[in-house]
């Protein structure tokens, strides 16, 4: 794929002028299993591809503001960005908030759903990496609290869900079940019937329930399948299902303009 080809970036109206996007696999200078817009540092694709492909994303949407990122571990800890670092010093975590202007807050993905979170009024950006664990240990929770210390009101927060795997791609079993239903019973709506022994988990629904129950003004979902759409997204279960030995991860950004 052309490194000068267009950057498919997915924008939510709601989110007004705030720059965000949520960014898919076209547009980048990768090749090979992680063809496009590869922006992951743990691939095994060339890191200089992969700095080309983050450069170019960040320029996408807030030319000449630096893209911050995390070490993501599917935990619920959320960092408050005040000033940006290296890649190399990425703290471990999985979700960003700032109320400086001029910073970009991304967050990967290669199933998981990828979260942006805005107070206009406030001036306050956030964005969370909600996988399963993440989703139900409350990542989306935390970084609306994070969002509360800068002076976000959740009420007036507005909420976009990217592209992630979707029910009918993400097969789980009993267990997996059993542990979600551990948390709260009625959580059990957001699993369709399987094969024997085995459900279709609506992450998405999941983590909409998580950010309405909790209190967000709005909350919009795109409905993406990453693991449907080869052409447009990576997928780690896709990948893993392939018996491939990598995959790509895309980004979701957002920031406020200086």
């Amino acid at each position: 794929m052309s490194p000068d080809a267009p950057i498919d970036a997915a924008r939510v109206r709601g989110f007004g002028e705030v720059p965000h996007g949520f960014l898919g696999r076209r547009g980048g200078g990768s090749t090979g299993l992680v063809a496009g817009l590869n922006v992951g540092l743990g691939s095994a694709d060339d890191p200089a591809a992969v700095a080309e492909n983050r450069r170019r994303a960040a320029y996408a949407v807030l030319p000449g503001a630096p893209l911050v990122t995390a070490y993501q571990v599917h935990s619920a800890d959320v960092v408050t960005v005040t000033q940006p670092w290296p890649d190399e010093a990425r703290p471990r975590a999985d979700a960003l908030v700032t109320d400086r202007p001029g910073i970009l807050l991304g967050i990967l993905t290669a199933d998981c759903a990828p979260v942006l979170f805005l107070d206009p009024q406030a001036g306050v950006v956030g964005a969370a990496h909600a996988g399963w664990k993440g989703a139900l240990a409350g990542v989306t929770d935390a970084t609306l609290d994070a969002m509360e210390a800068l002076g976000a009101a959740r009420g007036r927060i507005v909420a976009a869900i990217g592209p992630c795997i979707a029910r009918a791609s993400y097969e789980v079993d009993e267990a997996f079940f059993a542990r979600v239903a551990a948390v709260d019973p009625a959580d059990a709506r957001f699993f369709a019937d399987g094969r024997d022994g085995h459900h279709q988990f609506d992450l998405e629904a999941y983590v909409a329930h998580r950010l309405a129950a909790a209190g967000v003004g709005r909350v919009t979902a795109l409905g993406r399948d990453t693991y449907a759409d080869a052409e447009g997204y990576y997928s780690f279960r896709r990948a893993t299902h392939r018996g491939e030995p990598d995959y790509g991860r895309q980004i979701s950004l957002i920031g406020l303009p200086r």
